[in-house]
């Protein structure tokens, strides 16, 4: 245990490579199941708007099919994340994945009513907090050290590429066939499972059944770690402040292409703003992931907060779409080389028996607040231009990261966070129902306890 412990602190020496990356067999089975996964369900979700609006001709209802992917975070995220902890995670993949599925052939049969592909979408899409829990979960476990920062950047990549093929594809064979279309992203699950299971190690659960309580209080705790200990803390506020601003132009695309797409035409003009974030986070999570070393990827991390809002701000001198592209894949730029950092970093100073509750707070709290800030500045929209919009919503976005990054913990203080983490590792597990926050343990030791955990982290 003290020897993976060691690497996962912040390195000083250069940045792990894609090689070392690549080069462990049960990341390469991880990775593969979900760019799978996430191509399908792109796909899926390209198709499912069609079917439902060549049924009813309703525009309301095909936006109602898109969305109730993004239901099962607003509804219970971190109560559905909070499962993964107490199950092995690797049946927890493996079982969403069937269970998705089995019920994406099931929309996929001939004939059957918007109102149940309504709620077979919204069933199957409620594997994904633990699902998705259970894997950020185990990535650690997978990459130590640096390597996780270099992982959780290409997985992040990917998944950006993702959206992109998806929707292209999924446009593609919904016009032809959108059952097959949804066919295809059963196959997808079932592939997925198969590289899960026979990919990846079992791992024992990181809560033990004589350890558990109620699940609404153990999800309870998962609040409570991220939000009561200060680095993590600090890293909630500025993953969920960038995440105000960067979908934006994303959110507003349709409309701003249709008011202002000049000679390109509206649709192409929505197309190169849509895809512009995406693309540009690509770039930067691969250039920074791969190009900036540990520290100087921590050092970047207060730029690169404030400069993610403001290069939106000359969207207030209404330029033409191909501007307002690159505006917004520089800012995808920035955000790549900020985020998996933040992630990065979060997942370190996590103990063990927290990793997949904290991560469905976070992960519920950022489709909370990219919802909210695509639903306000449209409503905004309605009463002022839309470049105005944009332009301020960003400066004051400036602002808010300009408070992110003063408040931002120093090198001490989050290597100390990391330390803690790591030597409480094993207590963690073992604390029982009761909330075992980082650094009480630490607090609470001994000099000579101390001794041994500094020993164990050198």
């Amino acid at each position: 245990m003290e020897a993976t412990v060691s690497d996962e602190r912040p390195a000083p020496e250069g940045p792990a490579t894609f090689r070392d990356v690549f080069g462990q067999a049960e990341f390469r089975a991880l990775f593969a199941a979900n760019a799978l996964s996430w191509v399908g369900d792109y796909i899926a979700k390209a198709a499912v708007t069609v079917l439902v609006y060549r049924q009813t001709d309703s525009v309301a209802l095909s936006a109602a099919a898109f969305a109730a992917s993004y239901l099962p975070w607003l509804v219970g995220g971190p109560l559905l994340a909070a499962l993964a902890e107490r199950h092995r995670y690797r049946e927890v993949m493996v079982a969403c994945d069937l269970a998705r599925m089995a019920l994406m052939v099931l929309v996929a049969v001939p004939g059957i009513p918007p109102w149940a592909i309504l709620a077979l979408l919204f069933a199957a899409t409620l594997a994904n907090p633990p699902s998705q829990a259970a894997r950020s979960a185990v990535s650690p476990q997978i990459l130590p050290g640096d390597r996780l920062v270099v992982g959780l950047s290409v997985m992040t990549s990917a998944g950006q590429s993702a959206q992109v093929v998806g929707y292209l594809a999924g446009a593609a064979m919904a016009a032809v066939s959108p059952a097959a279309a949804l066919l295809f992203n059963a196959a997808t699950f079932a592939v997925s499972a198969a590289l899960v299971r026979f990919g990846l190690r079992d791992r024992p659960p990181a809560m033990t059944a004589a350890h558990r309580s109620h699940l609404l209080r153990e999800t309870g705790q998962g609040f409570r770690i991220v939000f009561g200990q200060p680095v993590l803390r600090a890293i909630a506020v500025l993953v969920f402040s960038a995440m105000l601003f960067s979908i934006v132009p994303e959110g507003l695309a349709a409309a701003w292409a249709a008011e202002r797409g000049g000679s390109l035409g509206s649709g192409a003009a929505q197309a190169i703003i849509m895809v512009a974030n995406p693309v540009g986070y690509v770039l930067g999570g691969l250039a920074v992931g791969r190009l900036v070393g540990p520290t100087r990827r921590l050092a970047l991390i207060r730029p690169l907060a404030v400069l993610g809002p403001a290069v939106l701000v000359p969207a207030l001198f209404d330029p033409p779409p191909l501007v307002v592209a690159l505006l917004a894949a520089a800012c995808g730029f920035a955000a790549a080389g900020l985020l998996p950092v933040a992630n990065g970093l979060f997942v370190r100073a996590l103990p063990d028996g927290y990793r997949a509750r904290a991560f469905g707070v976070m992960a519920s709290g950022t489709q909370i607040i990219q919802g909210a800030a695509v639903l306000v500045t449209g409503a905004l929209a309605e009463r002022f231009a839309i470049p105005v919009v944009v332009g301020v919503w960003s400066a004051a976005g400036v602002v808010l990261m300009l408070g992110a990054a003063l408040t931002w913990p120093g090198p001490a203080e989050v290597n100390a966070a990391v330390e803690a983490a790591g030597a409480d590792r094993a207590a963690a597990v073992g604390a029982g129902p009761q909330p075992h926050l980082p650094g009480r343990a630490a607090a609470a030791a001994t000099a000579g306890e101390r001794s041994q955990r500094r020993h164990a982290v050198t």
